[in-house]
């Protein structure tokens, strides 16, 4: 697929990395010769030098032939009229970055029916919901969630002692009584798509499918389920920190943001009244210590600048604040957090390109594919997607012990109209059904991908 991507900042550059990881032709465009050249040294693409807007370095770029232009500039007002140029020109579907908070639902909805776009991006938005999924369920390190919440996959490390320690699988829903599956195991750099003789050992980072209730269920007898964080400090006045607090405060949260620049501060007391707003370095721990840090649910890292993302979130748990969220885009940086010991790490860009991945995934055949969700997971070593069924699904019916599954696959949840269940052998997936499907070394359009 002929893949055009405007703007080569870091949302751009993870986006393509992402597409030519898919394997489709991508062309990037920017004003800066030296960020195109910096990609072109790295990934297989094909470089434009020029304004995204202007319809000479469009159509130099290829725009009549591309299936999907995306625009990641750092304009939001640039990404919308190069994709209305685009869209012109003859790219089939367009994709915006949009990330103002002046653009609410009911205008953006606006200007994506009058400029035809078909999607737009928030990045900080996305962060934010992924940030707040979380703090509802401390104990997970990602959660991700399928048919409209009813159905979630949660990731958490197995702490030293965890009851699951040397635990076969195929004994664990028996010893627990619960409706759950353990779909990925990541030990160190290897990460398995499990069978029932598997064994689990802590340090594991396992990844479980089940319903939202079973998943609290499963926690509270494994003793390891946290309160939902209530008292939050989020340092860092960034667009993230507004939409993240802005959640929080929807539902009840104490929020307290930490915040250098005034008018930064000023500006956000205006939009959150309800939250507390603090004016002050927080790079200063001892100025940290003074706001009451060590009383709080919950830490969020949210400044501009990965490394000090990093250590705050170390002194904050030194300081054994119950859960501590870091926003990290650097991967060296990323691999470097989680061997200091942090666990739950938010890259906005890498949320972005999975949501591009998904769409691209979804336009890329005629038909159209049936992949409606689909999530990186286990550091982006595996993939949990969410099919719709169809008619023509060549498996429909026929159990799942008969279904030949391709390897580093499996099927791990079905819901079929308000029912959720993992399935077990004996059951088949129906028409109308959507399956959730665990899979890693392998690229999955469709849902007749899993089979054999």
């Amino acid at each position: 697929m002929n893949v055009i991507i405007a703007g080569c900042g870091k949302i751009g550059t993870a986006v393509a990395e992402s597409m030519v990881r898919e394997g489709h032709d991508v062309t990037v465009i920017d004003v800066d010769k030296d960020c195109v050249d910096n990609l072109l040294n790295i990934y297989d693409v094909i470089g434009v030098y020029g304004n995204a807007a202007d319809s000479d370095t469009l159509l130099e770029a290829g725009v009549a032939d591309a299936e999907l232009f995306i625009a990641a500039t750092d304009s939001d007002e640039l990404n919308m009229i190069s994709c209305l140029f685009a869209r012109r020109l003859g790219a089939k579907h367009t994709v915006a970055r949009v990330r103002k908070t002046d653009y609410n639902d009911s205008s953006l909805g606006f200007v994506r029916q009058q400029l035809e776009l078909s999607m737009t991006i928030n990045p900080e938005m996305t962060a934010a919901r992924e940030m707040f999924n979380i703090l509802k369920l401390p104990s997970a390190i990602k959660i991700e969630t399928f048919a409209n919440r009813n159905f979630e996959m949660v990731e958490f490390r197995l702490k030293k002692d965890s009851a699951f320690h040397g635990q076969r699988l195929s004994a664990l829903r028996d010893k627990f009584r619960g409706a759950f599956l353990v779909c990925t195991v990541q030990r160190g750099d290897d990460v398995f798509i499990p069978d029932g003789n598997f064994t689990l050992f802590d340090g594991d980072k396992i990844g479980i499918t089940a319903t939202p209730a079973e998943i609290q269920k499963l926690f509270k007898q494994m003793n390891i389920l946290q309160k939902q964080a209530r008292n939050i400090m989020i340092l860092g006045g960034s667009r993230t920190a507004y939409y993240l607090a802005k959640r929080l405060d929807s539902i009840g949260y104490t929020v307290k943001i930490i915040e250098q620049d005034r008018s930064r501060c000023e500006e956000i007391a205006q939009l959150l009244p309800a939250c507390s707003v603090v004016c002050g370095d927080g790079a200063q721990q001892e100025f940290l210590l003074e706001e009451g840090l060590r009383s709080m649910d919950a830490f969020v890292a949210l400044t501009g600048m990965d490394e000090e993302n990093i250590l705050l979130s170390c002194f904050a748990s030194s300081l054994n604040v119950p859960k501590v969220i870091s926003k990290v885009n650097r991967a060296e940086l990323k691999g470097l957090a989680e061997r200091l010991g942090l666990e739950t790490i938010i890259s906005p860009k890498h949320s972005v390109a999975e949501v591009v991945t998904r769409y691209a995934r979804a336009i890329q055949n005629s038909s159209g594919s049936n992949v409606e969700t689909l999530y990186k997971i286990a550091d982006g070593k595996a993939e949990a997607l969410e099919f719709k069924v169809r008619p023509e699904f060549v498996g429909a019916g026929i159990s799942l012990r008969e279904l030949q599954l391709k390897p580093n696959t499996l099927i791990a949840g079905i819901v079929r109209g308000r029912k959720t269940f993992i399935p077990s052998g004996a059951d088949a997936i129906l028409p109308g059904d959507k399956v959730i499907v665990i899979a890693s070394g392998k690229r999955m359009n469709d849902l007749a991908d899993i089979l054999v």
